[in-house]
């Protein structure tokens, strides 16, 4: 099998980049490392990422500017029917409680509160975010504009989209071809069109006033296959949240 040596001085700034999903600051190599057969594509996908942990010696944490501190919550650790999950296969969570926020920020001459409060639950952005352990739990700092909307109950069709979010219930996936053929899960195609069920308030423009979104709940839109988050709802249903600028067309 054909093996190649890498050494630390071998590293530098022009090269780094072909590790494509790893930070140097972030990873320490051992003077040799030997690696099999490895090509960039091995390296895809591979995120090295760890929360800052805070000292003991810090009691509070307040966010500046348009910046939120949301507590996460903790991964489910069984299925709904009980069965225990183990660490690689318990989903991300995408949720948590909202435990300080920052000042706000401006815009134009307008002074923009953050939107949302101290002990609201809400749903965020994926990748969003830098992750700290405070007082032995888990926490973000996202932006404002990161948080996706607020969610009170255990149903993600109750969200209440933020900003320029949207919030749509996905159409079912074709059971069949167009010759009648029938499609197994792994071969269905992964719709693009869904009705919308709830809409935020809108971004904001120069002036710091609300602009009104162009779709409304009821609406089927068309939207860009691989835009926001993904959910499962209670009922089974798929739900998806995404920006309005990721919808590219109403259908009628």
């Amino acid at each position: 099998m054909a093996t190649a040596q890498l050494t630390a001085s071998s590293i530098s700034s022009r090269n780094v980049s072909s590790f494509e999903g790893l930070r140097p600051s972030a990873v320490q190599f051992p003077s040799v490392v030997r690696i099999g057969t490895l090509t960039q594509r091995s390296f895809r996908g591979l995120v090295v990422k760890a929360a800052t942990v805070v000292a003991p010696k810090y009691t509070a944490i307040r966010p500046l500017g348009d910046r939120v501190l949301v507590k996460i919550k903790e991964a489910e650790e069984k299925t709904d029917g009980g069965i225990l999950l183990p660490s690689t296969a318990q989903t991300k969570p995408q949720g948590g409680e909202v435990v300080a926020v920052g000042e706000g920020k401006s815009v134009g001459k307008s002074k923009i509160e953050i939107s949302v409060q101290t002990g609201a639950q809400v749903v965020y952005s994926k990748y969003a975010g830098t992750e700290v352990e405070f007082n032995g739990a888990k926490h973000l700092i996202l932006k404002d504009d990161d948080i996706v909307g607020i969610l009170e109950t255990e149903e993600i069709k109750d969200l209440k989209p933020l900003n320029d979010r949207v919030l749509i219930q996905v159409a079912q996936a074709e059971d069949k071809t167009a010759g009648g053929l029938l499609l197994t899960e792994a071969t269905k195609e992964k719709p693009s069109i869904g009705t919308v069920i709830a809409v935020g308030p809108g971004p904001l423009d120069e002036e710091g006033n609300r602009k009104p979104l162009s779709v409304n709940p009821g609406n089927t839109v068309l939207y860009s296959k691989y835009a926001g988050n993904d959910f499962k709802g209670k009922d089974g249903s798929d739900y998806i949240a995404l920006r309005v600028s990721d919808i590219m067309a109403v259908l009628s």
